[in-house]
Order: structure tokens, then C-alpha cells, then sequence
């Protein structure tokens, strides 16, 4: 049987993409892996194995383009609305708090984050089908 272990995504500053995904998220740096040209960081939360992979390439001095593919990835939360408010007290400039029905009962209640290259994050209220 095959498990999920990380997701990778390309980003173009360091700094400010670790300092992003441990406010907004609390993911701590598991592993960093430098190479001539590029770095490969893992990050994680204490909560979960998964882990998110973030390469750096060096070189790279242009944002990536996400293109039209790239959908997002999603975190799960005790209480959406107090992150909501959490990520405002952080200019961490939260979507707006959504309340997602289907056939007229909520199927979840989130927002979406932006990090700094603009990857999408949906954070999600634990309960339903993300307990």
C-alpha cells in the first residue's frame, strides 16, 4: 500500500517562504539538503509526517509561473474562523471565510492563503470528511 509523504513546490526566496510556512502553518524545518545548485528543505508540523518539500534553485532569479494546473494544497484547523482572525493579526492576507454547501448543508467552511511565490493554501475546519 503506498502512503502519501510530501509535496514539493519550487520556491524562489528561502527566507521569506520558511518564514511564511511557520506563521501562517507552523511547519519547523525537518530536513535541508544543500547541493551545489539547489537546496531541498523539509518541512513539517508535529501533528503529521506528511511533509512539504521545498526546492530552491539557486540560480533562479524570476518567479516561477504557476500556470493554470497548480490547484493547491489544504491544512486542516480546529477553529477556521479564530486562523482567519490569527492570519489577519499577521497580514498573512487570509481570503475570505467561506462556507461551502452542497444540496443545502455545509460540506466545509475555509479560506485560502497566499504564500509568498504564489502557491494557494486552503485552510480547512476539522469536522465532515476532514475530521
Amino acid at each position: 500500500m503506498a502512503k502519501p509523504v510530501h509535496s514539493m513546490i519550487r520556491v524562489l526566496d528561502e527566507v521569506r517562504a520558511l518564514d511564511f510556512y511557520k506563521r501562517a502553518f507552523g511547519l519547523e524545518i525537518a530536513e535541508r539538503f544543500a547541493f551545489p545548485d539547489f537546496a531541498l528543505i523539509y518541512l513539517r508540523h508535529p501533528s503529521s509526517p506528511f511533509e512539504l518539500e521545498l526546492t530552491v534553485n539557486f540560480d533562479r532569479t524570476e518567479p516561477y509561473v504557476l500556470g493554470d494546473g497548480y490547484g493547491h494544497l489544504a491544512v486542516v484547523v480546529d477553529d477556521v474562523a479564530a486562523e482567519h482572525a490569527r492570519f489577519e493579526r499577521e497580514h498573512l492576507a487570509p481570503g475570505p471565510l467561506r462556507d461551502f454547501k452542497h444540496e443545502g448543508r455545509t460540506l466545509a467552511q475555509f479560506f485560502f492563503a497566499t504564500d509568498p511565490d504564489g502557491y494557494k493554501i486552503e485552510v480547512i475546519q476539522k469536522g465532515g470528511r476532514f475530521a
